[in-house]
């Protein structure tokens, strides 16, 4: 991976990573596409590089974030369900992070689902602020938000559409999916760096360059683009991005079957 391709994937990462589209998965195919080999690094970039795109919820949301300890022990019990199911899948969900085919597949189901999102629960809009969040509810949200381990169904996704169904309002569920996804990243990348050096890696000058200036053009782009999500989500609710998955992943799979199989070179 070189600089421009840094550049380029993290781009991609800060316009989707608060979209129902899958940053992670937008970064395989990108990385595929590049013929990035997918060694030990690309993966680690492809964690590492979210944090800088979460960060950005920290400096827009700044007040909100430091409210009171009782909406960090919400986060905290939301957080609970991601740290189990990454500690016991970890060498699963690493050998999902190579498979295109995977995130063809989630897309299209997930486009499918976020297609009926709105209906399902239209009329269930009662919890209008996450300081209403019960811990049951932030419990149940994170369940959700364990979905998105699979590549290409979207942490953000899952977890609006997990909030949602616990009665949030569109608005409140994709703030707080906003919020659970500081300590979600941060403790993913503190497994992944942790890893990487267990096994015995060790970061050469040039890929601490490269994580270095993809976080941060992760984290400019974030900026501009999470507040656009919102006004966009709140007016016109899931079904443009249901439909783009639909036709991303039905795409995708016309192209592994018909011209190419899909595979990280």
């Amino acid at each position: 991976m070189n600089t421009i391709q840094a550049i380029i994937i993290a781009i991609i990462e800060g316009i989707t990573e608060f979209l129902p589209v899958s940053s992670t998965g937008h970064m395989i195919l990108a990385s595929s596409y590049f013929g990035i080999e997918h060694d030990d690094f690309t993966k680690l970039f492809t964690i590492v590089i979210q944090l800088g795109a979460i960060l950005s919820v920290v400096v827009l949301y700044f007040k909100r974030f430091f409210q009171s300890f009782d909406f960090y022990f919400k986060l905290l019990v939301a957080f609970i369900p991601a740290v189990v199911f990454g500690l016991l899948f970890s060498k699963k969900i690493d050998a999902l992070l190579e498979s295109p085919l995977t995130v063809a597949v989630s897309l299209l189901i997930g486009g499918l689902i976020l297609l009926k999102v709105d209906d399902w629960f239209a009329n269930s809009e009662e919890v209008q602020s996450s300081n209403e969040i019960s811990y049951l509810q932030a419990f149940k949200i994170g369940l959700f938000q364990c979905l998105a381990m699979v590549p290409g169904v979207s942490r953000s996704g899952a977890s609006i559409v997990g909030g949602m169904s616990q009665k949030l309002s569109r608005t409140t569920a994709a703030e707080f999916s906003f919020f659970l996804a500081v300590p979600t990243m941060l403790g993913a990348t503190a497994k992944k760096c942790y890893d990487y050096y267990k096994e015995g890696l060790v970061l050469t000058d040039d890929q601490i360059n490269i994580l270095i200036i993809g976080n941060i053009v992760a984290f400019i782009v974030a900026l501009i683009a999470i507040k656009s999500f919102i006004g966009f989500l709140t007016k016109h609710g899931f079904k443009v991005f249901g439909y783009y998955r639909i036709i991303a992943g039905i795409v995708l799979l016309a192209i592994h079957f018909f011209i190419h199989p899909l595979t990280v070179i």
